[in-house]
């Protein structure tokens, strides 16, 4: 049977769509964002603090760089997000072709490079793609397109990466050779109907996938082999993303968004949109700076 576990609110946000939560060993912080605010936010779990920089449109996610600043995924573009300043600098477009598009997750690998994700800002169309990202050079994949990519999560050893279909209600697991190519993918994962849609997705240190349950009230962890062997009850319904950090690595973070819900459900959710936390067994994988 898989481990119980309760999430509890750590931070107010009230977060329109909270997303991409990365723990930053640099700063001993969290970040993350409000994709609909748009907003970027740092909390600091030792004060209790939380700093916001306004964005200059959607953003799906900030992830360290070794300049001290973050390269962000800003609607259809990459920038350079410096916290000193608040300036966003832009680096790289990615999908001029489908403007009705936006930058939605991202994880870097062991190797350095960024693996994110484009969807139809509608959520309809099947027009999102999965790109990657190395010292300037953008790469986009041969996965097929979706209206909702989710992840992608990397393994520990970099040779496996998680995409998810958040519509399609399903993981597909590709490998992944020294040079960034991906093979033959087999299914992960497969959604039930009363689970809620997958959302964001990391893996912890032993290659377990933690994934965030968007109308699901629940995060779930599935071992390298599709068991399941955790749980996490919230009171709200929509997990976007976990992640792992704190001293010891064990330390669950998860983002929620209150984006869909009615009157009587917000009344009924008052925490949605907040930070959660909880405690996990097996520890994450530091994320390491890019270099931009």
């Amino acid at each position: 049977m898989p481990r119980e576990i309760q999430a509890t609110s750590i931070c107010a946000v009230g977060a329109t769509l909270g997303e991409g939560p990365i723990w930053v060993e640099r700063d001993a912080a969290l970040w993350f964002v409000d994709i609909k605010a748009p907003s970027v936010y740092r909390f600091d779990p030792e004060t209790g603090t939380l700093d916001s920089w306004d964005a200059p449109d959607q953003t799906g996610w900030v992830i360290p760089a070794d300049d001290g600043g973050f390269l962000a995924g800003v609607r259809g573009a990459l920038h350079r997000f410096d916290p000193a300043t608040g300036a966003f600098e832009h680096l790289a477009a990615v999908h001029p072709e489908t403007p009705g598009n936006r930058l939605n997750d991202a994880a870097r690998d062991s190797a350095g490079r960024v693996w994110f994700g484009t969807m139809d800002n509608a959520e309809s169309d099947e027009t999102g793609h999965v790109y990657h990202w190395h010292r300037g050079a953008l790469t986009k994949t041969d996965i097929p397109p979706v209206a909702i990519t989710n992840g992608p999560a990397i393994a520990p050893d970099g040779r496996t990466l998680y995409a998810v279909d958040t519509l399609g209600k399903r993981i597909d697991a590709y490998p992944v050779d020294a040079d960034g190519r991906l093979g033959t993918p087999r299914v992960f994962l497969t959604v039930g109907p009363d689970d809620g849609h997958p959302d964001g997705a990391i893996c912890d240190s032993e290659g377990g996938v933690w994934v965030g349950f968007f109308g699901g009230w629940a995060a779930r962890r599935y071992a390298a082999d599709g068991s399941l062997t955790d749980i996490v009850r919230f009171p709200v319904a929509n997990i976007t993303k976990i992640a792992l950090g704190g001293p010891d690595g064990r330390t669950a973070y998860a983002t929620t968004a209150a984006k869909g819900l009615d009157e009587d459900a917000r009344a009924a959710q008052p925490l949605a949109g907040n930070l959660f936390t909880f405690r996990v067994a097996i520890p994450g994988v530091p994320v390491d700076p890019v270099t931009l």
